[in-house]
């Protein structure tokens, strides 16, 4: 779980409960061989830009429990064992065929959101392409109890001559998850895989004694992205649009941010509050980061399995060599915390996106101020205004006109290295990104912007 999904978890009252049941993780080091020749420390890099600094180890079945009983408390049921048979989409709304153990049904809706995995039946219903491709090792994912002195509540990675090994921490004494590379001879057998067929000698070498072996799945890792997130009232999110390496849990993170971008342009919609092109910057917004992060992952992991000779050497002789001067510099950590973290994820080229403002941009994730504590307010998922030192007499009048909240944080040095400038005018959408950036702090420009985008703001939560 990375910083930024933490930061859209909060103000639904989840990032302290994931961040209580998981590990946080403070550094990753690597093993050539059975020696530990690297460690980055992840250290101050996300200090003063998020109140989470960090990311979090929190497996996937243990978060789909957490999500899946929120959502009960909630009045919603997630119903089990229920198959789409398929779907119409028209003008006016879609209707699906679903069928469970009561038989088949038609069901109508106003739209339909896709988020049906890799083999999605909804992107195949659609005709939408999934261009990419699949690595060509067998990989195994296992979560065990064990004793070793990469047991510490780090992370571990291998930089090995032909094996791969990455050990993930969970909670609980002697826990972790890991991940591999079936033996070449296993993968060929295909069926049937167990432990067993893991190759033991990279566990081995870096001290790690399995005890007990509680999950156990062998999976293919594919790099694809869909051509398209959108057919008319039909969107993809997740692995139904875009599939990624494991790489940093990116693929996770950023379909949890699919689901947030598009969940509170279908509730302005739905509930009247803006016009239903809204829903026309899902896809830009989205479709352009996923493309650009399986890029980067894939070329990472790449470098990470490739058996190939260059590969090998930058692995085993280069990289140990570069981390530690990398993390050495401030500067690296803090551009590393953004890229991973996701914080550094911005919008500027959407159609909701105007302005600038000091170093912020319409489309930009709102800095973080951690002495005026300017996240709180994003808890009601509602649209805003920040000003940061004085708001004009106009703007107040314009906000109370238009139902909107403005909150004015008091000016403080501190503000101007986060960006932004001083009595400036940033309207905030319900994800904390900003949509208007302006230095003029006109109200005229924020009703236009207003008039122009939504049919009204309400302060009341969606």
């Amino acid at each position: 779980m990375q910083a930024r999904t933490l930061e859209l978890y909060q103000p639904l009252g989840l990032a302290s409960t994931v961040i209580d049941r998981g590990v946080r993780v403070v550094a990753v080091n690597f093993w050539v061989g059975a020696a530990r020749v690297a460690r980055a420390i992840f250290g101050d890099g996300g200090v003063g830009l998020s109140p989470f600094p960090y990311a979090v180890i929190f497996p996937q079945d243990e978060h789909e429990r957490l999500l899946i009983e929120r959502l009960r408390q909630a009045g919603v049921t997630v119903e089990r064992r229920v198959e789409l048979l398929g779907f119409e989409a028209g003008g006016d709304g879609v209707r699906a065929r679903l069928r469970s153990a009561d038989g088949t049904e038609a069901f109508e809706a106003a739209y339909l959101a896709g988020c049906d995995g890799a083999s999605s039946t909804v992107r195949d219903g659609l005709a939408v392409g999934f261009p990419g491709g699949t690595y060509e090792h067998l990989f195994y994912v296992a979560d065990v109890e064990a004793r070793a002195p990469a047991m510490d509540g780090q992370l571990h990675g291998t930089l090995d001559e032909a094996e791969f090994l990455l050990v993930f921490p969970l909670k609980g004494e002697r826990r972790a998850r890991l991940i591999g590379i079936v033996r070449d001879e296993a993968e060929r057998r295909r069926e049937g895989l167990s432990w067993d067929d893991v190759g033991q000698d990279v566990i081995a070498r870096i001290g790690i004694a399995v005890e007990r072996v509680n999950w156990f799945s062998t999976y293919h890792v594919h790099h694809r992205v869909a051509d398209r997130f959108r057919k008319g009232r039909v969107f993809l999110l997740g692995d139904a649009a875009h599939i990624h390496s494991p790489v940093g849990g990116q693929g996770m993170n950023t379909g949890i941010g699919d689901a947030v971008n598009l969940a509170w342009k279908l509730a302005a919609v739905l509930h009247g509050r803006a016009a239903g092109s809204l829903l026309d910057s899902y896809e830009p917004e989205r479709i352009a980061f996923a493309r650009r992060l399986v890029a980067t992952t894939d070329r990472a992991f790449t470098l990470v399995t490739s058996r190939g000779p260059i590969a090998r050497y930058v692995r085993t002789k280069v990289v140990p060599v570069l981390v530690p001067l990398v993390f050495r510099a401030r500067a690296a950590r803090w551009l590393m915390f953004r890229t991973i973290s996701q914080t550094g994820l911005s919008y500027r080229d959407s159609p909701l996106s105007v302005g600038r403002a000091g170093r912020v941009h319409g489309g930009d994730r709102l800095p973080w101020v951690e002495a005026a504590d300017n996240f709180a307010p994003l808890s009601s998922l509602t649209w805003q205004v920040h000003v940061y030192g004085q708001a004009t007499p106009e703007i107040g009048a314009a906000c109370r006109q238009r139902r909107l909240a403005l909150h004015v944080f008091p000016w403080q040095s501190a503000i101007r290295r986060t960006g932004l400038r001083r009595d400036a005018v940033y309207l905030v959408r319900p994800d904390g990104y900003v949509a208007l950036a302006d230095p003029d702090a006109r109200a005229s420009t924020l009703t236009r912007y207003l008039d122009e985008r939504l049919v009204s703001v309400r302060a009341e939560r969606a």
